[in-house]
């Protein structure tokens, strides 16, 4: 008995049709399914900019790789606002993109590397960089913004994600500073 030439299509495939494509993804149970992403650590110690600016506009993810959303987020801050790297890390890239300003910083002993513009940098690619240390000024120009804004972003290899997940909860949600008496302690003499 002679066996047909394969030319890509199968009595099941044919039988079956669309059903087959919403099958697909279960046709092979010995396959996991891929793990999620790391979590973003909380690593950022400093705002980019100021020390708890209004959040022009927020993170919106986009639906796919080259859909519609917002990579990142823009905060209201003045042209000639020193610009902060929120972690510590090294400069990437500092230089100009489309005619804007842009710093890249590969944040220390993670994948993530963080974006800002538009910015005239004060740094070089290859530098270190601490938490807190100025990165550039932001510019006036190039702005997306109604008015003046630094935007802000993150990306785990092609991937965006939102930049606040960097702060952690104290910095994110800082309140104004209560003093608490201190018991039980002695005075110093």
């Amino acid at each position: 008995m002679r066996r047909a030439k394969s030319c890509g299509w199968t009595w099941a495939g044919l039988l079956l049709g669309p059903a087959a494509v919403l099958l697909a993804p279960f046709a092979r149970a010995d396959v996991p399914p891929p793990a999620p992403p790391p979590p973003v650590p909380a690593i950022g110690r400093a705002w980019p900019v100021g020390t708890r600016p209004s959040v022009v506009r927020g993170w919106e993810p986009p639906a796919t790789p080259y859909g519609p959303g917002h990579r990142g987020v823009d905060l209201a801050a003045a042209p000639g606002t020193p610009v902060r790297s929120v972690a510590a890390g090294r400069v990437s890239f500092a230089g100009r993109v489309a005619g804007r300003g842009v710093v890249a910083v590969e944040l220390a002993g993670t994948d993530l590397r963080t974006t800002y513009e538009p910015v005239r940098p004060s740094v070089r690619k290859g530098d270190e960089v601490a938490a807190g240390e100025v990165v550039g000024t932001l510019e006036p120009t190039g702005s997306h913004c109604k008015s003046a804004c630094l935007h802000w972003g993150l990306i785990r290899g092609e991937t965006y994600l939102d930049p606040l997940s960097l702060l952690p909860p104290w910095l994110l949600n800082r309140g104004p500073s209560r003093l608490l008496p201190v018991l039980g302690v002695p005075l110093p003499s």
